[in-house]
């Protein structure tokens, strides 16, 4: 990337490809929002946007994950009149929106598409299977293949894959995991495996997902064995959790999630010699925990941004007294931390005191504080969200009256009315 922008800065004449290749770089290395800001100033250039540059746009507001970028690259698309008549512009929209936690959004955009292609059932399927509402990715599916001439590909039977291990649709997946391979002679590549491992491994069914990996006809990768590892945090499997977590270890020997999540597995189950081990390996590795974060959009579209035990937010001591009054409120109304979701071998004050330190605890009530009632809170996450975080989510959603959209690292929540979009299941 710094060659490119070398050259592209001593160019004394840059064109539309000239610029357009310079967002899609960016977007390609994970740099969204250096993306953005090339993708305004060819705008302020006076250069005309065709769909290659704005669907480059497009895939780093994706990346961005925030509404602000998200809506803004899709006015800039309805100003150029490249949206309803662009099948491919409507595909990344739809792609974008999901991502970013507007799924009525990707779904109005799919509606108004007038053309749909297997890229914008593709990113339906799965934007609705990361958003929890299983039933409309099959029914989505099951229109496409019925009701059109388009055929499905690798990336649609991923989504539905997807849909069924978080909806638990175990017959469901194993169903079209079967017509992928003898319907539609699609082989299956790692993704596909990893999606048939973590549905067999989050409904319970452990000794089989291990059977299956096993048996694989290819080489498990390294998400294979940790959409099994994950499995096992789930269950409490300490025996399964130890043969996926070696052949992690020899995968991705620099993989600190993993060794986290072997910790946490034993420490759930009161190994703690274990524990003690793979903590000692850590540190001969020297791997660091990744610190929990979570981030929150205001109306203004500024990003805040809080850590586990945070004190660095300028409102901190007034975000902590709400936190402090929100959970009065939710225990007033039957809540008790979930002290198991700490994994420390400490007293319960201490785990109760920790809990109230995780991030996304503080990003909410900082959310209750900019907004009112019936309005709508969303938080972005870059871990998996405990138990207890999803409890107090549930009963804030009802007792703050207060829409909440979670997105961890797995999928998005939708909490409304104390009840969650993935049905306690994720």
């Amino acid at each position: 990337m710094g060659s490119a922008e070398g050259i592209f800065g001593r160019l004394r004449e840059k064109d539309e490809v000239a610029w357009t290749a310079m967002v899609t770089c960016y977007v390609q290395n994970a740099r969204p929002k250096e993306a953005l800001e090339t993708f305004e100033r060819m705008q302020r250039a006076g250069f005309a946007i065709d769909e290659v540059s704005l669907v480059g746009a497009i895939s780093a507001a994706a990346q961005l994950g925030t509404g602000k970028w998200a809506h803004w690259v899709r006015d800039v698309a309805e100003r150029v009149g490249i949206v309803e008549d662009n099948v491919v512009v409507g595909s990344a929209m739809i792609d974008m929106y999901g991502k970013c936690g507007f799924i009525d959004e990707a779904y109005a955009v799919f509606n108004s598409m007038k053309e749909r292609n297997v890229y914008s059932y593709s990113a339906m399927i799965s934007g609705l299977a990361a958003h929890g509402r299983a039933g409309e990715a099959i029914n989505m599916f099951q229109e496409m293949v019925g009701k059109t001439s388009i055929e499905p590909n690798w990336v649609t039977f991923i989504g539905l894959l997807t849909a069924c291990s978080h909806a638990r649709k175990v017959e469901e997946g194993r169903y079209y995991f079967s017509l992928m391979k003898d319907e539609y002679n699609i082989t299956p590549s790692d993704d596909h495996y990893v999606c048939v491992v973590d549905l067999l491994g989050r409904a319970g069914l452990m000794e089989e997902a291990l059977d299956f990996v096993k048996a694989m006809p290819i080489e498990p990768c390294a998400g294979v064995w940790g959409a099994l590892l994950g499995a096992c945090r789930i269950h409490r499997n300490t025996t399964i959790a130890q043969i996926a977590a070696n052949r992690l270890f020899e995968l991705e020997p620099n993989g600190v999630g993993n060794y986290v999540l072997l910790s946490n597995i034993y420490a759930s189950a009161g190994m703690w010699s274990e524990v003690s081990d793979v903590r000692k390996l850590m540190r001969e590795r020297g791997l660091k925990k990744t610190p929990s974060t979570s981030w929150l959009e205001t109306k203004d579209g500024r990003a805040h941004q809080f850590f586990a035990g945070d004190n660095r937010h300028p409102r901190s001591r007034e975000i902590k007294d709400a936190l402090e009054e929100i959970l009065r409120r939710l225990k007033d109304d039957g809540y008790k931390p979930v002290l198991s979701s700490i994994v420390y071998d400490v007293d319960d004050d201490e785990k109760e005191r920790i809990l109230k330190g995780h991030s996304e605890k503080l990003a909410v009530a900082f959310g209750v504080l900019m907004t009112e009632v019936g309005e709508m809170i969303r938080i972005m996450k870059n871990l998996r969200m405990c138990e207890d975080c999803h409890v107090v989510m549930r009963m804030v959603s009802k007792v703050m009256r207060r829409e909440i959209v979670v997105r961890d690292n797995m999928r998005f929540h939708h909490f409304q009315n104390g009840e969650c979009s993935c049905g306690g299941f994720w």
